[in-house]
């Protein structure tokens, strides 16, 4: 398959997901779970619970391109190219996780995640081999949180996560970004690509040190 022919489909399957999900065919759309602990006016900080992801790597220096490959191989897998032969319901958000390099994009290479459903978190379907992807299993931790709206583009994801870290270097929260993290950064995309108008996307830095440490006590909210 050709990547225009990779594209086009991939963008039929979508359009598919949004009407439906107009049209209240599919369930409401699960999410991580998470307590927010500090809100600023243009970031937050949040205490996510444990959960197990399904990741899909892609060497790319396009973030866009990488996001569409990786994602397409993650909706066969959730379409039952498993060994369970499981049909699984979408989630959200989609997660571009950036992992450091010298590209354009500081990036070498990245992940797409797709967030399990509670039903199976506990015991996660196997992909099949052909996938090229592996459940990513995370412990609870903490994360800072952008948001930021239109599309998520090449153009833009630079410039957003630098927005990020200028506003954590002002606040309580400087110098606890996650050193030993294998990532950058993340990109967390909530809406079809068929969406135009109130898109939601959102910068994703993991947070440690000893502002974090107990970053889960004293929430402000939970979701």
């Amino acid at each position: 398959m050709t990547k225009s022919s990779l594209k086009n489909a991939l963008m039929v399957i979508l359009l598919v997901i949004t009407i439906a999900c107009s049209t209240k065919l599919c369930k409401a759309i699960e999410s991580p779970q998470y307590k927010i602990v500090h809100s600023e006016s243009d970031f937050e900080i949040r205490h996510y619970r444990e959960s197990v992801w399904m990741a899909a790597p892609v060497n790319e220096i396009s973030f866009e391109k990488a996001t569409r490959n990786g994602f397409h191989r993650l909706f066969q897998f959730i379409q039952g190219a498993n060994l369970n032969f499981s049909r699984i319901y979408m989630t959200k958000p989609v997660l571009t996780s950036i992992v450091p390099g010298a590209g354009p994009l500081h990036s070498s290479a990245y992940f797409v995640k797709f967030y399990l459903p509670d039903k199976f978190q506990a015991d996660p379907p196997l992909p099949l081999p052909e996938l090229n992807l592996q459940p990513d299993p995370w412990t609870s931790h903490c994360i800072a949180v952008r948001k930021f709206s239109g599309f998520a583009r090449d153009s833009n994801i630079v410039k957003e996560a630098e927005k990020l870290a200028l506003s954590l270097s002002r606040s309580p929260w400087a110098n606890t970004t996650a050193s030993t993290s294998e990532y950058a950064y993340s990109i967390a995309q909530y809406n079809s690509p068929f969406r135009i108008i109130g898109r939601v996307n959102e910068v994703w830095v993991d947070v440690t040190g000893s502002r974090a440490n107990g970053c889960e006590s004293n929430p402000i909210a939970a979701y």
